[in-house]
């Protein structure tokens, strides 16, 4: 599944790379805002803390409804841009949990786990070290979080909350994966200045992953007694594969060459 995984998620990036940049073109308000804060924190503590939290609400409702716009990629499907309004209606109650997560592990790591380590003792030490893991587990939990939700509208955001960090414990080698997976492509973002994959991008891989990870859950439905390490992923993934089809880069690039 992780190979079908990478395919998948850079054709389907190269199919809506018009789209994705000028999905990632709106973050750049994020980003003024956290650049704002940082400014302001050598003026006014209190100010640039105040702006900080406001950049990360924005990012948490951005990231939403870029989230269901790019669901809609990952079904071969090219919304127009004008729909993008009314995702904000549909994602708002997901994007507050998101936002106080965020803010929570923001926290935790800036200031909790090293206020721990602050003291020299072995009880501070292992304290630190489990607060560090329950939020890696809800870190690595937030990748699944937007895509079950709008691939799961009905539920509601606790039981979304609770599903993210069930796939994460169910697939704990994938979901280690697709976090380095994500620092790589945090990385091409910060190269080419957030245009490409950059937060569009990353959140169109997280649909495709749900999205595979979803035939998993289906078949087990399905098939109760199945052994859950022997799947039959070639059956599962076919239609799938038949849609993403063979390509060359020549044909990328030039498809009218084809």
């Amino acid at each position: 599944m992780t190979g079908f995984f990478i395919k998948k998620a850079f054709f389907d990036s190269w199919d809506n790379l018009i789209s994705l940049v000028v999905l990632n073109l709106g973050y750049l308000v994020v980003l003024l805002a956290l650049y704002g804060a940082l400014e302001l924190l050598a003026i006014s503590p209190f100010g640039g803390l105040a702006v900080a939290i406001v950049a990360l609400a924005l990012h948490s409702f951005y990231n939403g409804a870029v989230a269901v716009h790019t669901r809609e990629y990952a079904w071969y499907i090219r919304p127009g841009f004008s729909e993008f309004k009314g995702a904000f209606a549909k994602i708002w109650r997901h994007a507050i949990l998101h936002f106080i997560i965020n803010l929570l592990l923001v926290t935790v790591m800036m200031f909790v786990i090293p206020f721990y380590l602050s003291y020299d003792s072995i009880v501070a030490f292992v304290v630190a070290v489990i607060v560090f893991w329950v939020a890696l587990a809800f870190l690595l939990a937030m990748m699944y979080f937007y895509p079950l939700a709008v691939q799961m509208p009905d539920d509601k955001p606790l039981k979304t909350l609770k599903k993210s960090l069930v796939i994460v414990a169910d697939n704990l080698g994938f979901s280690l994966f697709f976090g380095i997976y994500h620092i790589f492509n945090l990385v091409l973002t910060v190269l080419f200045a957030t245009i490409i994959p950059g937060v569009a991008g990353i959140q169109l891989s997280r649909q495709v992953a749900v999205k595979l990870l979803m035939f998993k859950y289906d078949y087990i439905e399905a098939h109760p007694d199945t052994d859950r390490k022997h799947l039959p992923w070639e059956e599962l993934l076919f239609e799938e594969r038949e849609k993403v089809g063979t390509r060359t880069l020549k044909g990328m690039i030039f498809p009218w060459k084809e």
